[in-house]
């Protein structure tokens, strides 16, 4: 446990420092973030997502979670009365724990090895520290799963039924995937996790091994 906060915590402290660094090129006339569709907007995908990118996804997303929701006059969402402001608050609560899982899930697979391979026994402790790297984001995805499932199902009760929202039929989409429970990236995720067990506990067998710095001759 104890190694899983520490780990988490350096996570943490290098999106903190990446924010800081990406806040200095911001052009004076940004405006001041305040509520969860801003943070959200925030959030963006790359074609190639290094663990950098994630993290600073994780860091917008975190703070939509703790935001307010800005006025139902700018929510993404016709919002007509109060039955859908309430369900879009639900939608988009349980939308955002899915976006917290996905990138988890993708800087869980930067530092996932996915196989043992007995020469790179050499760099044991390295593939051992990256396991446990992956495991964590890996078991902190699994964290935003409960509060993903308790907001989709608040989405799909009864009542809200015939309530629609055509403009976030996504979020629509995935509440009936997460109540069937058809969500592709928690299948990925239940997959990677005890794969990445696994890895580490063949990779703790491995035997030293000399390292070699040149290929050898052929005779």
């Amino acid at each position: 446990m104890g190694s899983y906060s520490k780990t988490m915590q350096k996570l943490l402290a290098l999106a903190v420092f990446f924010i800081f660094v990406f806040s200095a090129v911001v052009p004076v006339n940004g405006y001041y973030v305040t509520y969860k569709e801003q943070y959200y907007r925030l959030y963006h995908l790359h074609h190639i997502q290094y663990p950098n990118d994630s993290m600073e996804n994780i860091y917008w997303l975190e703070h939509a979670v703790k935001a307010d929701f800005a006025n139902p006059l700018h929510a993404f969402a016709l919002i007509e009365n109060e039955t859908q402001w309430e369900k879009y608050r639900y939608l988009f609560n349980m939308h955002i724990q899915l976006k917290l899982i996905e990138q988890y899930l993708f800087l869980g697979n930067k530092f996932n090895k996915r196989n043992a391979y007995f020469f790179n026994a050499p760099w044991k402790e390295q593939n051992l520290k990256s396991l446990e790297t992956a495991e964590s984001c890996y078991r902190t995805a699994l964290y935003y799963w409960t509060d993903a499932v308790d907001w989709a199902m608040k989405a799909r009760e009864r009542r809200f039924y015939f309530i629609t929202l055509p403009r976030v039929q996504n979020w629509e989409d995935e509440a009936m995937r997460v109540e069937t429970g058809n969500l592709i990236t928690v299948k990925l995720l239940t997959a990677n996790l005890p794969c990445c067990k696994m890895c580490a506990k063949l990779s703790r067998q491995w035997t030293k091994i000399p390292i070699s710095t040149t290929m050898p001759a052929i005779t």
